[in-house]
């Protein structure tokens, strides 16, 4: 189960690199959700994913599941939708501005390739 989870990271971690990279700025902001969703997936995946056991069932259980990484999980879920929807509400603030979403042409640059 770890090494399917260990592709699928790296799928999405290399995804979310393509993404970053290109000029178009919606591309970039999925690229940073797709790889906030790839490190939420390395923490639960290091974290040891067990099958059929519930969070502490109390002091005399046989195996149960922390559920600490689960929480911080929840937690970088919400912020990572927050900086989210800053950076569409950004994005979209500049193209009414500017008129593009080629980073080039917002950085000034003429872009003539």
């Amino acid at each position: 189960m770890e090494l399917l989870m260990a592709i699928v990271i790296g799928i999405l971690f290399t995804c979310a690199v393509y993404l970053m990279l290109s000029k178009s700025l919606l591309r970039i902001i999925i690229g940073t959700a797709v790889l906030s969703h790839g490190a939420h997936l390395l923490i639960l995946t290091v974290s040891s994913l067990k099958k059929g056991a519930p969070p502490l069932l109390g002091q005399h259980a046989e195996s149960y599941v922390d559920p600490l990484p689960q929480a911080l999980i929840l937690t970088a879920i919400v912020i990572s939708f927050g900086v989210t929807a800053f950076f569409l509400v950004l994005a979209y603030r500049a193209y009414q501005e500017l008129g593009t979403d080629n980073m080039d042409q917002l950085r000034g640059n003429e872009g003539n390739d």
